[in-house]
């Protein structure tokens, strides 16, 4: 299937594209270049990436540092925008929304899972799992309430919802990061190294709850990760390096 999309080109322009795309696609990216400007001089981060993942899917992206792996997932989590091409999430042109309507998108459709687990010290467990949801003005105080609690017993961390993140372990908060991930019920979580800060150990059972997770809620995931444990139990990798996926 085709489907009409709005993309950036190389003179800021707005143009009509094509992508192509099945009915299971969730994340469909066409031609994505971006480059950073480091002093004076321009780094390319992605050199017309095009990328299909289809939902269900718990996939890594795998690459050394610098090859495009992060900035790769700011594009598809609608945190940056390409200098060209096209990012299509569950059928929606992203480029083409305005900022409120793309972040509108980003809290309902999409978790994030990140390397230093970002909870806010000063609030509780709780309270960090329910933090996303604040802004969403579709879902109500008490449903609020049913969502916190039922992603903190999908992660085994019921009886920490008083406790403040200094009082866990970090295999205890990554849990608590993965519940607030999934808290607004999102059809796409992107993880950024999940298991980078954790032990051997905590890595394996973090690894689990996901593909758990993955199987229950049929949640899609993708990674970025070095980490082998990850790469050797995810249903497919997608190699990048130097700002291109190689195949």
């Amino acid at each position: 299937m085709a489907l009409p999309v709005t993309r950036i080109n190389e003179n800021n322009e707005k143009d009509a594209l094509l992508v192509t795309a099945t009915a299971d696609s969730i994340v469909v990216l066409s031609g994505l270049v971006k480059s950073y400007r480091l002093g004076q001089t321009i780094v390319p981060a992605l050199r017309g990436v095009s990328l299909e993942l289809n939902r269900g899917e718990f996939t890594a992206v795998i690459g050394a540092s610098g090859s495009g792996k992060s900035t790769l997932l700011n594009m598809i989590g609608c945190i940056d925008e390409p200098e060209s091409g096209s990012i299509v999430i569950d059928g929606v042109d992203v480029l083409s929304l305005d900022d409120n309507a793309r972040s509108r998108l980003r809290n309902q459709k999409i978790g994030f899972i990140f390397q230093s687990f970002n909870l806010v010290p000063v609030l509780t467990v709780a309270e960090n799992v329910e933090l996303p949801l604040l802004i969403n003005t579709t879902v109500s105080p008490a449903e609020r309430k049913d969502r916190v609690a039922q992603a903190l017993e999908d992660v085994g961390c019921s009886k920490f919802v008083r406790n403040l993140p200094d009082q866990l372990s970090g295999g205890q908060r990554q849990r608590v990061a993965i519940a607030r991930a999934l808290a607004g019920n999102p059809d796409l979580v992107l993880a950024d190294e999940p298991t980078a800060n954790l032990d051997s150990e905590n890595s394996h059972r973090i690894i689990d709850l996901m593909l758990d997770l993955n199987a229950r809620r049929k949640v899609t995931f993708l990674f970025s990760t070095h980490d082998e444990k990850l790469m050797g139990r995810v249903s497919r990798m997608v190699h990048i390096q130097d700002g291109v996926i190689k195949l």
